[in-house]
């Protein structure tokens, strides 16, 4: 079975922008949390605010979809030369 890639990144890309952006507005409401923090030295322009929250869910999306296609990819060759090696050993 292969991954669609452009489908999985898609997938992958709005749940992490969905929880980056969840996230922030949780911490912002619940006040503290230095964690999320970090995020700014990897996404330009993040910080925990409101605005913050919405660049969060661009980036996060971004990153997402990248690291979502990425491993459809990968899952793909790998999958794709062990069923190879099954049917060889059937044959």
């Amino acid at each position: 079975m292969k991954l669609h890639k452009p489908a999985f990144g898609l997938a992958t890309g709005i749940v992490m922008g969905l929880c980056i952006f969840i996230c922030t507005v949780w911490v912002m409401l619940k006040g503290g949390g230095n964690t999320f923090v970090l995020l700014e030295q990897f996404y330009v322009g993040y910080s925990i605010s409101w605005a913050g929250a919405f660049i969060g869910l661009g980036w996060g999306f971004v990153s997402g979809f990248i690291g979502g296609w990425v491993f459809a990819l990968l899952y793909n060759i790998f999958a794709g030369k062990c069923c190879e090696e099954a049917k060889e050993r059937t044959e």
